[in-house]
């Protein structure tokens, strides 16, 4: 009788002994495997009462949708994803819709400019990138979604992390730059296919690489499209700087030469 407690009992050791390591190894392979969103992203609560209001439930549902849909998308997430050997030329269409070169062409360009009409274009363009700047940095601050798991050991991931998602930085920018080369620089067909392309490949680049979700990249879109509207109607001709600089350096030598009479009037 203790001979068969103690048979029962040592399989079941060994039973258990075999099923908790297994489960350590999943662990392990699971954890070595590439994640492509934050575990408090994948850990969010989806579910849904229907003593909840419709608003929120149809919200939920979109939002599960949206995880679900970014999450097969990226695909260029790491090295050991599914397209992991095409990162590289990923990320460097990433880096071509980064705002540093676009800056840095732009003042470049402004500043070796031939003509006024052409230092007009690129003054404008500057401040256009400026504007996005600002009003995208406005709307991640409103809203503050969290964002996907950066790969690290990006050089531009790690000096300029960022914490908010939502919208896509790269995708509102490079809309808002097709848009303005269309309407300014681009004359030709082919031109004109081939910056539309470059928006494109820009905007799901982030998408491969599980830098933004969906809805990050569309809303992104949506609004650098919409920004040079903004732009166009805020537009600076070279005459109205001109008179702006003028204007400032007037009230400056008023100042100066109004604090020189005082000066003399009191002695």
């Amino acid at each position: 009788m203790s001979s068969g407690t103690f048979r029962r009992n040592s399989c079941r050791g060994v039973v258990c002994g075999n099923r908790a390591s297994s489960e350590y190894h999943v662990r392990r392979r699971g954890s070595s495997s590439c994640s492509y969103f934050s575990s408090g992203a994948q850990t969010e609560n989806f579910s849904v009462s229907l003593s909840q209001p419709m608003f929120t439930i149809t919200l939920r549902f979109l939002l599960a949708i949206d995880l679900w849909l970014s999450k097969r998308l990226g695909v260029c997430a790491c090295e050991e994803s599914p397209w992991g050997s095409i990162r590289p030329l990923v990320r460097l269409v990433e880096f071509s819709g980064h705002v540093i070169p676009w800056l840095v062409g732009t003042v470049y360009t402004l500043l070796r400019g031939e003509n006024v009409a052409e230092q007009e274009i690129m003054l404008n363009l500057a401040l256009a990138l400026l504007l996005d700047l600002l009003l995208v940095r406005v709307v991640k601050t409103l809203v503050r979604r969290r964002m996907p798991v950066q790969n690290r050991s990006d050089i531009l991931s790690t000096f300029f992390v960022e914490r908010y998602s939502f919208p896509s930085g790269h995708a509102t920018r490079a809309a808002m730059c097709a848009r303005f080369l269309l309407a300014q620089q681009v004359d030709t067909a082919s031109m004109r296919v081939l910056v539309v392309g470059w928006a494109t490949l820009v905007s799901l680049s982030r998408l491969l690489l599980a830098r933004h979700y969906v809805t990050d990249v569309g809303f992104g879109l949506a609004m650098g499209y919409c920004q040079y509207s903004l732009v166009e109607r805020l537009w600076v001709t070279w005459d109205c700087l001109q008179d702006i600089l003028l204007m400032r350096l007037r009230e400056r030598l008023n100042r100066a030469y109004g604090g020189l009479w005082m000066a003399d009037w009191k002695h």
